[in-house]
């Protein structure tokens, strides 16, 4: 499959899997992404259900298992596409959801942190879940061989006292352990609370580490333009937000002559903070 037809079945997953139709008690109904409450959000949402070609599936999910659903859905699109990459970014790589920072490279210190903490029932009490995450997604990356770094010519031998602290080289590491590569925040649709937790992942992720900063992102089906906004706008914290349907959100808003709500997204994609599923894959190979 090229990247085309990835983004197409990603699109179809979520159609089957996820999106359905619900109905309030006044008999208003809406795809399980839009806000009930907001004409807008509605509007835009059903012309992304049309656009999308889903069908009006009204089986009721849970929000709990909508939310593992994305994350699993987009973690197998994403190790997919950015297979397709391997010839441009070459490496072993990891994909999993909801692994805790401490298992990676750069991390691994707050393991011992938090065994100290758990011993003290005042920091426990302070600083318990406060810096050691599981984000939604993760990608990392494996050491690699001496063989590997020497395949086209002697870069390195064994004895060299060179290169004996990076953590690349699987022999400077014993325990084999991971290299965090991207953290990905999944969020179905943004709230206020959810915004925030994304943030504060974000900030951890980047205070915490001892060594290279992983990519921090987040993907979102969210379809309102001010609700992106509230995540997508400022720097320092999230490298970019990606929308799973970047393209139909944008023919979505055209379509109902949302003019206010056209301005307002392509700012944020004007402004490099708001991009397509697509990109991320190229994004993860910068």
């Amino acid at each position: 499959m090229n990247l085309v037809q990835l983004r197409k079945q990603y699109h179809k997953d979520i159609c089957n899997k996820i999106i359905r139709i619900s109905k309030t008690d006044s008999g208003i109904t809406y795809p399980n992404f839009a806000d009930v409450s907001s004409d807008i959000s509605r509007r835009i949402s059903w012309e992304l259900v049309k656009i999308l070609g889903c069908t009006n599936n009204s089986q009721i999910i849970k929000g709990q298992t909508i939310g593992s659903l994305f994350e699993s859905i987009t973690r197998d699109y994403l190790e997919r596409s950015f297979s397709l990459l391997n010839h441009i970014r070459p490496g072993n790589w990891i994909y999993s959801t909801h692994t805790s920072i401490s298992e990676f490279e750069q991390y691994d210190h707050l393991s011992y942190l938090e065994e100290v903490i758990r011993k003290d029932k005042k920091l426990e009490a302070a600083f318990k879940g406060g810096y050691i995450i599981t984000p939604d997604i993760v990608i990392a990356r494996t050491p690699i061989t001496d063989d590997d770094v020497n395949s086209k010519s002697t870069i390195v031998e064994r004895d060299d006292k060179v290169a004996d602290l990076t953590p690349l080289r699987q022999k400077n590491r014993p325990h084999q352990i991971k290299i965090l590569h991207a953290s990905i925040s999944c969020k179905w649709t943004i709230r206020s609370d959810r915004v925030q937790n994304t943030r504060t992942e974000a900030i951890n992720l980047i205070g915490n580490r001892k060594g290279p900063l992983p990519h921090i992102v987040a993907v979102t089906a969210e379809p309102t333009p001010n609700r992106l906004a509230s995540l997508a706008l400022g720097t320092g914290d999230l490298d970019c937000v990606y929308h799973f349907a970047l393209y139909e959100l944008l023919e979505s808003i055209e379509n109902i002559g949302a003019a206010d709500s056209m301005d307002e997204i392509r700012m944020m994609i004007d402004g490099k903070r708001l991009r397509d599923i697509s990109d991320l894959p190229f994004d993860l190979a910068i």
